[in-house]
């Protein structure tokens, strides 16, 4: 089963790095472009919520299902519950290293379908995609926080 890791710093404490992670809108501010998000029902993040949304790339739709699991305020378990890959198990785990200073860990365990969407999945979640997508929410999530300080 394929594992991705990304850990990155953020100079702020990790209770606004929790906070930016439980705003409702965090998904849309994290998915670099050209994707497009369209967010159906997004529940504030607590145990068991659920998010429905769909990630268009370029002309294709990947609809998706999350449910969250071991929320608390150093991280959580985001797990698709439907969607295009066969297996995909998001944690984020948020580590203060000092009063000012978080260390964001991002771990995903994923699988691939058979047939065409596991074509997909393998083109989308290739590691060069995956750490331009990450390396993305790395500049984003700096970026939100450090707006969101002024």
């Amino acid at each position: 089963m394929p594992v991705f890791d990304y850990t990155f710093t953020v100079n702020a404490p990790v209770s606004a790095v929790r906070d930016f992670h439980h705003d409702t809108s965090a998904l849309k501010r994290l998915t670099p472009p050209p994707t497009i998000v369209r967010l159906h029902s997004i529940e504030p993040l607590a145990e068991g919520s659920v998010s429905k949304f769909t990630l268009w790339v370029g002309p294709l739709p990947l609809r998706w299902t999350a449910v969250h699991k071991n929320v608390s305020d150093t991280g959580f378990t985001d797990i698709q519950a439907e969607g295009p890959a066969k297996k995909w198990e998001h944690t984020h785990s948020f580590v203060p290293l000092s009063d000012s200073v978080t260390e964001i860990r991002e771990h995903i365990e994923y699988e691939h379908k058979a047939g065409p969407w596991g074509i997909v999945t393998r083109l989308l979640f290739s590691w060069p995609n995956l750490m331009f997508m990450f390396g993305y929410r790395c500049w984003a999530t700096r970026r939100g926080l450090k707006q969101g300080r002024r």
